[in-house]
């Protein structure tokens, strides 16, 4: 059997160690537009902020390729896919044949046109690892950066270089941080923190134009306020690498749409990761969801059913986790709607906040910022929709625990 992934990130790993899994004797084939080994998205911030070496970098120990026998094309990139001939086709001349092929290329930034912006040396995104290493070269403590973006791209860009370069400010159209995650209340003390270590938030504005040729020099905001620049990064949002899918005939929609097992629309085509559309395990929406351990749990869902195995994948719903200079937060499931109310509590003296959403005796949400203990038993409620009644103690409490679920329910969830 013929294995072939486009794409070299979680996803890939997932599909890699599934196969392996099951089947010893097929061929990988991994095709990456990349040339690193296989490393963390979530760590480059870090590496930025010099808290992390770029051998602590790797997803996946240097041997990971060798000792699963998996061939991997550096620096290549799939301009094609011929679900006839069963072919990708490389941007070298060459072409590869698969009998099962995974698609997980992921995203690609959005960046949003901008009187000015054109293709300035100081301008970067903020996705992959030689973004970080090309802002590396132009930083120093003196550098004045602006970002715009105040979603979770254009914040931990904030926080890796808020302790290395001179000013860090973020430019963000909505009234909040993180406004797809966080609501009004949640998004005060993650606001405070980073500004606490030097980040200065422009909110409720966007970028009017930028100034200068060969190099940014400064940008002009729609309230006329002016940021010298020294480094602009662009972290508004992402798109779902889906046209070499869509020439090849797979349905798409904002992403690849797949079934519970990653198949597509043509036969023998898997997809998984960023670039695909799954069904949200709360509302039953079909919707992109961009999240570390979903894309690696759809690659090895994808690898399962490749190779003829009968696991099965449960899906997921929207779930973050993430810190920002100390400050933990989850966040998971629904933030409001139609019928959903809210379930408070903040201590006084922390500022810790939990936010529950509740609807129909079910919990379909939760924000947590300062205090994420107990997420997992939180996440547990959502994903198997327990009644909220049958409960022995209120979300709330103090003392909540898997003491609230009952002897037999606790000893089910310590069991499994």
């Amino acid at each position: 059997m013929k294995y072939v992934i486009i794409g070299n990130s979680a996803a890939a790993v997932g599909c890699i160690e599934g196969l392996r899994k099951y089947d010893r004797a097929g061929s990988i084939t991994v095709i990456s537009d990349e040339t690193h080994h296989v490393y963390s998205r979530p760590l480059i911030s870090y590496y930025l902020a010099g808290k992390v070496k770029p051998e602590n970098m790797v997803y996946r120990k240097k041997d990971f390729y060798e000792k699963n026998n998996v061939t991997v094309k550096f620096g290549t990139k799939a301009v094609s896919i011929d679900p006839k001939a069963k072919k990708v086709a490389l941007d070298n001349g060459e072409s590869v044949a698969y009998d099962k092929l995974l698609i997980a290329t992921g995203s690609s930034p959005f960046v949003p046109p901008t009187n000015g912006l054109a293709k300035q040396s100081n301008v970067f995104t903020f996705l992959k690892y030689d973004d970080a290493l090309g802002i590396e070269k132009l930083i120093g403590p003196q550098s004045r950066v602006v970002v715009v973006g105040a979603g979770l791209i254009g914040l931990k860009a904030a926080e890796g270089l808020a302790p290395v370069t001179g000013s860090v400010h973020v430019v963000e159209l909505a009234p909040r941080v993180l406004p797809m995650i966080l609501d009004e209340q949640a998004a005060a003390p993650v606001q405070k923190r980073l500004e606490e270590n030097g980040i200065t938030f422009h909110l409720g504005v966007t970028v009017e134009t930028v100034v200068g040729e060969d190099k940014v020099e400064k940008v002009i905001l729609k309230d006329g306020t002016e940021l010298s620049c020294d480094v602009l990064v662009m972290g508004v949002g992402v798109r779902p690498n889906v046209a070499e899918a869509k020439a090849a005939g797979v349905e798409v929609n904002r992403g690849i749409i797949v079934d519970d097992a990653m198949r597509t629309s043509v036969p023998d085509i898997y997809a998984a990761g960023d670039v695909t559309e799954g069904v949200d395990l709360i509302t039953g929406e079909r919707k992109i969801m961009a999240l570390w351990p979903n894309a690696y749990a759809q690659g090895r869902a994808a690898a399962y059913d490749m190779c003829g195995a009968k696991e099965e994948f449960h899906g997921v719903f929207p779930m973050n986790a993430v810190g920002f200079f100390g400050l933990s937060m989850i966040t998971a499931g629904v933030q409001g709607g139609d019928g959903v109310e809210v379930q408070a509590k903040t201590n006084p003296e922390t500022g810790a906040t939990k936010r529950f959403f509740v609807k129909d005796d079910r919990l379909v949400g939760m924000i947590l910022v300062g205090d994420v203990d107990r997420a997992g038993i939180y996440t547990y409620l959502i994903s198997e929709k327990i009644p909220l009644s049958s409960l022995e103690k209120p979300l709330t409490d103090d003392s909540f625990g898997l003491n609230a679920l009952g002897y037999d329910k606790m000893k089910e969830r310590i069991s499994s």
